[in-house]
């Protein structure tokens, strides 16, 4: 028997209630699209150029202003747009970090100080390892540069020693500061970590311990960081009436490893230290490596001194003396004065920045037992 065909039925529409724009406590009417600078500016009575100084922490701008213009972009939640915006300012707001350097804390340090300033106003950070050894390195930076669009870059040591490369970054029209333990270049283009002050305060603290026999693992010849640190330590001695010896200074290459093997050298001498001033903390950790495998107590045996103050220094057993570098602050005013020197047309000029470390002496230091 045939089925019969199902009735149609219409259905009404449901009908829903038309819905209302939310309010802001403040009354400020949220938008249901994605608010823009053209809406802020609207709300805030106040031109597009005033609230991208705002934006920009310009120091043009009245308080009032400011605050105002602060808050209706945070009731609209509003965030520029990075295309948009480099298209407004003929900028890609891309800041670069360029490195080679075996201390990752020290670069990861660095990294993290430059951010907590470029993301206050807006700004990214391309990070980029290199080979600066390599035949294509000044090439390699010239891409990088061109292809990224780069707004300015910071240099890291033993980058940023490298004349050459600074010759270049001038000649593409790209600002830079290079983070050195020395002054090699103009005082706006560079932060100073002022690591021969620092050497002398550590050869300070031994001489005070009583120590005659001293070593030092200076870092790689490369570095112009282990050639201050090794001027600023034998001067500092000498002033102190003790000497330096040759057979008590080898050279290291920042890292656990070579610590551990400068150190097996330097214990082998007789007499032998009774302390030890090593390149980093990454070194120092690999002189109580080979400490301990020798049956030699620290400090009771041995003094160890290390330069970084790195998390790794406090985990230490015993803790580690240590000079405590301010790397995040390095990268911050670095970050700083490169933003300065682009937007120099609206505000003032960037001035040199000089950061002083100091000693944070812990339990690896202790007199000599002779």
């Amino acid at each position: 028997m045939a089925k019969k065909p199902a009735k149609k039925t219409s259905r009404r529409p449901v009908q829903q209630a038309p819905r209302s724009r939310p309010h802001s406590p403040a009354g400020i009417t949220l938008l249901d699209k994605k608010p823009t600078i053209n809406d802020v500016a609207r709300l805030a009575n106040v031109s597009k150029k005033t609230v991208s100084r705002v934006i920009n922490e310009s120091p043009f701008v009245r308080e009032e202003t400011r605050k105002r213009v602060a808050e209706i972009i945070e009731k609209l939640g509003f965030s520029p747009d990075p295309q948009a915006r480099g298209l407004a300012f003929r900028r890609s707001f891309l800041m670069g970090l360029i490195y080679d350097n075996p201390n990752a804390p020290y670069v990861i340090n660095i990294q993290e100080g430059a951010l907590s300033a470029l993301r206050k106003k807006g700004y990214e950070l391309v990070v980029h390892p290199c080979d600066r050894t390599s035949p294509d390195f000044l090439g390699d930076i010239r891409h990088l540069v061109s292809r990224q669009k780069l707004d300015g870059v910071v240099l890291l040591p033993p980058v940023s020693e490298n004349p050459a490369l600074a010759t270049l970054l001038k000649s593409l029209g790209c600002p830079y500061v290079r983070v050195l333990s020395a002054a090699l270049d103009d005082l706006e283009n560079v932060v100073l970590s002022m690591d021969r002050e620092s050497a002398a305060e550590v050869a300070e603290h031994l001489a005070k311990l009583g120590h005659t026999r001293i070593a030092m693992i200076v870092g790689p010849a490369t570095y112009r960081s282990a050639h201050e640190r090794l001027v600023g330590f034998s001067n500092a001695l000498a002033e102190r009436n003790l000497a330096l010896s040759p057979q008590y200074v080898v050279e290291g290459q920042y890292t656990f490893e070579s610590g551990a093997a400068c150190a097996e050298l330097l214990l082998s001498r007789s007499p032998k230290p009774t302390a030890i001033f090593a390149g980093n903390d990454e070194t120092a950790a690999g002189v109580y490596r080979t400490a301990y495998l020798r049956g030699l107590k620290i400090p009771d045996d041995l003094t160890v001194i290390g330069f970084d103050d790195s998390p790794l220094a406090s985990r230490l057993c015993p803790s580690l003396t240590t000079m405590r570098q301010p790397i995040r602050d390095m990268g911050r005013l670095a970050a700083e004065k490169l933003m300065a020197k682009i937007a120099r047309a609206e505000g003032p000029p960037p001035v040199a920045s000089m950061m002083f470390p100091h000693l944070v002496v812990r339990e690896s230091s202790g007199r000599p037992k002779d």
